[in-house]
């Protein structure tokens, strides 16, 4: 059970550098366990932890994160701004060989940590931090990256560690 999830940005990136060696250990541990069963925990900890916490009050992925758009994100933003797909992507893409990216970061459609185009957002904003998808081990690296950054990543991570009994292997401290 989660009292009250740390959502102090510096507390969390301070013990971030302070637990590195712990979460090396805990991903090498992490992937001995069975997939569909972590996915589970993470999923439950997601629903619980998620909705207690206030992505208003951060707003460090939109500040931070190169984000990918779909043609399908662009067009759908284009329709919301009132502009052509080809003056969306001129004015906001940068295409690459496979992909497209946002190409401004901060993202240009944050302001006061809020999205002024909510309805609209890209798929990869509507996802993140992805802890709702199966395959969280598959995902583990990519998530740790942002372990630091983003609050609902660093409580479901350490509930984790507790519920997989991961501190009491001598392994976690």
């Amino acid at each position: 059970h989660i009292n009250s999830p740390e959502t102090n940005r510096e507390k969390i990136a301070q013990l971030a550098v302070e637990r590195e060696e712990d979460n090396r250990a805990f991903r090498e541990y992490l992937n001995r366990k069975d997939g569909a069963h972590v996915d589970s925990i993470v999923h439950r900890l997601n629903e619980t932890i998620a909705p207690q916490i206030d992505c208003t009050e951060c707003g460090a992925c939109c500040r931070q994160l190169m984000i990918n758009v779909t043609d399908y994100d662009a067009q759908r933003m284009a329709g919301h701004l009132g502009c052509s797909s080809q003056v969306f992507k001129e004015k906001y893409v940068e295409a690459g060989s496979s992909m497209m990216i946002m190409n401004s970061i901060p993202c240009h459609f944050l302001a006061d940590n809020k999205c002024t185009a909510y309805e609209a957002r890209f798929t990869e904003c509507r996802e993140f931090p992805d802890l709702h998808k199966e395959n969280f081990k598959g995902r583990l690296f990519a998530t740790m990256i942002h372990y630091a950054m983003c609050p609902i990543i660093f409580n479901v991570v350490e509930e984790l560690k507790t519920e997989t009994r991961f501190r009491d292997t001598g392994s976690g401290r």
